[in-house]
């Protein structure tokens, strides 16, 4: 009996493995449209309708990305470097969660990417990330903009720039 269940389980995980190698094969065609996204996503930074929340999220990913310091340090083989690839799946994919349906259709067609292909990416995209990982981290951009709605009522933003103002007067 122990042996059969020794054998199941290194099935199971032999199985496990493949079909996550078979999952990392499903981005190939999307990084052959990464330029293009590339484009879309600058185009929906730079827009005054793309929430500031949204935005701020991207920011704390490349944020991540230039720090240097890791969840998973970097020597520790394939898995040291799927961690960026992660944070930078998760903040695009939580990014255009939060961008207006009628903007990305807008600039989805002013940079001719076809949707069929996008919405095909960003179904993969979700299918590859673990739901409790992705409910966890959708609530971050309501959490930025509840602390920045928070900052602005306290008043501490005038006063900080005032006090700011002051030293580089005395200085």
């Amino acid at each position: 009996m122990a042996r059969e269940t020794k054998g199941n389980q290194g099935n199971s995980r032999r199985s496990s493995t493949l079909g996550r190698a078979l999952g990392l094969m499903a981005f190939m065609p999307l990084a052959s449209r990464a330029p293009l996204y590339a484009r879309l996503m600058l185009a929906l930074l730079v827009d005054e309708r793309t929430p500031g929340s949204r935005k701020a999220l991207l920011a704390g990913a490349a944020g991540y990305l230039v720090v240097g310091r890791d969840l998973i340090p970097d020597d520790i083989p394939v898995l040291g470097q799927l961690d960026d690839l992660v944070v930078v799946v998760l903040a695009v994919d939580l990014f255009l969660d939060g961008v207006p349906q009628e903007l990305l259709d807008e600039k989805l067609a002013d940079l001719d990417i076809d949707r069929v292909a996008f919405d095909q990416d960003i179904a993969r995209i979700r299918r590859l990330t673990p739901g409790p990982v992705r409910k966890t981290i959708q609530r971050i951009p309501d959490l930025l903009g509840q602390a920045a709605a928070a900052i602005q009522q306290s008043g501490v933003g005038p006063k900080v720039r005032d006090w700011v103002n002051k030293e580089e007067r005395t200085a």
